[in-house]
């Protein structure tokens, strides 16, 4: 072909490119079950997502403050405790000037040996400098779910379980 010259196309149909329009039943069918679908598990959904995102971060921040105390003791070779105040949603580990504030829709319970027990409201979980423990557990929990954060007396090792809240 030379530069220059024209090229003709041929020209198009009136109806378009198809003449076919529109949508089949089967099509419209299927678009609406997908409509329906989204509008109805959406918002439960997004609903529980950030109660159940709140009490994951709480379990899991339970769990690496004592695997900080528990790293402490091995390292420093000398005994280190996470404290944690049940009426004010907090814990500290010795030897850090900070406290980690929970959040206050949770649910928490400590279950540690009964020497460890400040009061009420208090209690420790100690870690050992050959990386044992006191042993213990701390639960928190909401209305539907709650994970459990086990410390094992011998090993030290620190694990999170899901559980379902029983009615």
């Amino acid at each position: 072909m030379n530069e220059g010259t024209a090229q003709h196309l041929p020209p198009l149909p009136k109806g378009g490119l198809n003449d076919d329009q529109g949508f089949t039943l089967l099509e419209v069918l299927v678009a609406l079950v997908i409509g329906v679908l989204l509008v109805a598990l959406t918002p439960p959904l997004l609903s529980g997502m950030s109660g159940s995102t709140e009490l994951r971060s709480a379990a899991r921040q339970l769990a690496a403050g004592l695997r900080n105390a528990r790293n402490a003791a091995i390292t420093r070779q000398r005994e280190a405790v996470l404290t944690l105040n049940l009426a004010e949603h907090r814990f500290a580990v010795s030897g850090d000037t900070r406290e980690i504030a929970l959040p206050n829709s949770v649910a928490l319970h400590l279950y540690t040996a009964q020497s460890e027990l400040l009061d009420g409201e208090r209690g420790n979980i100690r870690f050992f400098s050959d990386g044992s423990s006191t042993g213990g557990a701390i639960t928190v929990s909401s209305t539907k779910l709650a994970y459990r954060i086990n410390v094992d007396w011998l090993t030290g090792a620190i694990a999170i379980a899901e559980q379902d809240v029983q009615p």
